[in-house]
């Protein structure tokens, strides 16, 4: 199943609403798409993309690419310090993501719908620290 991405004032709607995955499909982005989040840490940078859904792929990510990650927390952080920016499509500020893409200078975009269903590896990213965006090249 789908969670919902937003859940307004505590009220979850109940689990047989939920999209099932296979049903829920995303568009992928294509180049000149702008895909939008929260400023999280400033700076730009540009490089291929790296989707990571877990940890213990971070061995894919090499030094120079844009780690797109669901989330992040402290089993993350040493992946931080290969990356030249950071994307995810749960965060906030304050959050794991935030802070460690503060500690290791990264541009770093949080929230992004889908980053890592609507985009791909080796695709061209810039982010955008600064403005929140992740402009597919």
């Amino acid at each position: 199943m789908e969670p919902p991405f937003l859940i307004e004032k505590g009220k979850v709607p109940p689990i047989t609403e939920w999209p099932k995955r296979a049903e829920f499909s995303t568009d992928i982005a294509e180049a000149g798409d702008i895909l939008t989040g929260l400023s999280a840490c400033a700076g730009i940078a540009t490089g291929r993309a790296r989707i990571i859904n877990d940890p213990e792929d971070a061995p894919d990510l090499e030094p120079g690419e844009i780690l797109v990650a669901p989330w992040t927390d402290p089993g993350w952080t040493s992946i931080f310090t290969s990356a030249e920016a950071v994307v995810v499509n749960v965060g906030s500020s304050m959050s794991h993501a935030q802070s460690s893409a503060a500690n290791s200078e990264s541009p770093c975009v949080l929230g992004v719908k889908d980053a890592t269903k609507r985009t791909h590896d080796g695709v061209m990213l810039s982010v955008d620290g600064t403005a929140g965006t992740v402009t597919v090249l």
